[in-house]
């Protein structure tokens, strides 16, 4: 008897709603830290870290998803993800933890919610809908030849 597939989702808050991640996609999940301004990176880009002495980019994911603009605050977090290009840092309210989800439950978004590319699918849960986010629409190609250039002009 074959079993149903299911996928590990990484759960997180922006702004009381919840989304999601697949799990090979989050490295890991980080209380805020200090990020220093790129000068020359695409406006979503808050800044760049040190991580382990490595430069991370900083993306503001509520800018990404037009939700109202606020400053990073101590309490939030940071989810370090791999985008196909590069990978980056996340700023979200709260990380939940990890959620196991039967396959056939996720409902690509584009049948349900036409227009909506950074979103991939939506999961109908007891307590509310799970938005499961597309790191793949996470930058544009521009965004990311812009990133990649403020980078290697602030010699990172």
């Amino acid at each position: 008897m074959a079993s149903n597939p299911s996928r590990l989702l990484v759960v997180f808050v922006l702004e009381q709603q919840r989304y999601a991640l697949a799990l090979p996609q989050v490295e890991r999940a980080l209380p805020m830290a200090a990020v220093v301004t790129l000068p020359g990176a695409p406006p979503i880009v808050l800044g760049v870290l040190s991580l382990h002495g490595t430069p991370l980019p900083v993306v503001d994911l509520r800018r990404r998803l037009g939700l109202p603009p606020r400053a990073p605050r101590p309490e939030d977090h940071l989810l370090v993800v791999h985008t196909p290009r590069r990978t980056v840092a996340l700023t979200v309210d709260e990380v939940q933890g990890v959620l196991e989800v039967p396959a056939e439950r996720i409902t690509r978004s584009a049948t349900v919610v036409p227009g909506v590319g950074q979103v991939a699918g939506i999961v109908a849960l007891p307590d509310g809908l799970l938005l499961v986010h597309d790191l793949e629409a996470l930058l544009s190609l521009d965004e990311d030849q812009r990133l990649g250039e403020a980078l290697a002009r602030a010699g990172a």
